[in-house]
């Protein structure tokens, strides 16, 4: 029998086509909801491959699908949104573009979240697995999902059809670069990434000239307070064994220095990996807000939820089953694959794709850092200095990551569809 690394050796595309490519996408982000140029140049290279069936809007996404006859039906996706970051990155194809947010607000764009790296892998995976058809059986469903930044993109693609639209798979595989050594790959059972909660906070008060504070009911001394005391929940009231994060990440008040203003506009997010802890923590919350506005005799806050991502497990089955082809085709060593990789610091909302149809679904992760600079950050004990996701030096060295990136996805689809 043909191993999977035969398949893949014999069959993986002229690599510096994909990392221009790469650059291409990297040079040319979108906010999440925008990705119009993005989904136009996958849908371009889709149907340059001449063997997928093209669905190039559904819910500002795109799939594609390749029937290649009987067996299991396999979706592999990625995710192709940007975010609003001005990249320091210094390099020559550095994203310099500017656009404006779903709110009008124009801000900087980068893909500073390694979702160019996604892509391009996943096309350079769609060219192989074309290319080795006779080496398996079964339909390859392709997801390119919009807005995974804002929790909102493969939601979209589920309401807006997409399961009408292509076949239901069997299981679904997803993928994220990190910060760790490039040609590091792993997977792990279990809790993959925490869930998310972001919340709007607008606290009133009554305005007035800052020399009558008394004629006053001061929102950012209100501000001040709640935001302080929502530091206490994780601290002492959440069991120390248990993992949970309250940032308060964006807090707007006033223009003037003596005006004492009549509102503040917070921004809460909130991490949590048990959902006990999770309805524990937002009760909290809540009770804390209310609490402070009646201690300031102020008006009732408004509390208003803006993101939400759900937990995302690993399937065990779908796991154990990559665990044996990952480990066969990667190096198992501490610069190959892990079976126990960490978890995703992060959120995401990919497992949409698999619960909202009852299917079971695995993420697996690998490393984007150069080895040479991740290797003497850890030697001087600097590891916490790298620049990791959303920061705007974050830009994954192009080789190895982008070849483990595209062996991934094609091992994922093989450990299901070979012969």
């Amino acid at each position: 029998m043909t191993t999977i690394t035969q398949v893949i050796e014999a069959h993986r595309p002229t690599l510096s086509l994909y990392e221009d490519l790469y650059r291409q996408f990297h040079a040319h982000p979108e906010l999440s909801f925008q990705e119009k140029e993005t989904a136009a140049r996958i849908v371009t290279h889709l149907k340059s491959l001449k063997a997928y069936e093209v669905f190039p809007d559904i819910g500002g996404g795109v799939s594609a699908v390749l029937k290649n006859g009987s067996g299991k039906t396999i979706l592999l996706r990625a995710d192709i949104d940007g975010l609003p970051v001005e990249e320091n990155s210094g390099l020559g194809y550095a994203s310099k573009r500017r656009m404006k947010d779903l709110d009008g607000v124009e801000k900087p764009c980068m893909h500073a979240c390694g979702h160019d790296i996604h892509i391009t892998s996943l096309l350079a995976a769609a060219e192989t697995l074309a290319k080795a058809r006779d080496q398996w059986s079964g339909t390859l469903v392709l997801v390119f999902q919009p807005a995974e930044e804002r929790a909102g993109g493969a939601r979209a693609m589920v309401v807006d059809g997409l399961y009408e639209k292509v076949p239901e798979p069997d299981l679904c595989i997803g993928a994220h670069v990190m910060a760790y050594r490039a040609g590091v790959i792993g997977t792990r059972h279990g809790l993959v990434a925490s869930s998310a909660d972001s919340f709007l906070l607008t606290i009133h008060g009554r305005q007035a000239h800052a020399s009558m504070p008394n004629r006053s009911i001061d929102p950012i001394v209100q501000a001040s307070s709640t935001i302080l005391r929502l530091q206490t929940i994780v601290s002492r009231e959440v069991d120390p064994a248990d993992f949970a994060v309250v940032t308060v990440s964006a807090i707007h008040a006033g223009d003037a220095e003596n005006i004492i203003p009549d509102r503040v506009e917070a921004k809460i997010n909130v991490r949590t990996a048990r959902p006990e802890v999770r309805e524990k923590v937002l009760s909290s919350i809540r009770r804390i807000i209310d609490a402070e506005a009646a201690a300031s005799n102020a008006p009732p806050p408004e509390f208003k939820p803006t993101t939400q991502f759900p937990f995302l497990y690993n399937d065990p089955k779908v796991t154990s089953e990559l665990e044996k082809s990952f480990s066969s085709h990667f190096p198992t060593s501490a610069e190959g694959y892990t079976a126990d990789i960490p978890r995703l610091p992060g959120s995401e909302d990919f497992g949409i794709l698999a619960t909202s149809i009852g299917k079971p679904s695995c993420f697996f992760l690998y490393g984007g850092t150069d080895p040479e600079v991740y290797d003497k950050a850890e030697k001087e004990g600097k590891l916490l200095e790298l620049p990791v996701n959303h920061s705007p030096f974050f830009v994954p060295v192009m080789q190895p990551t982008l070849m483990v990136g595209i062996d991934g996805y094609v091992a994922a689809a093989l450990t299901f569809l070979r012969k």
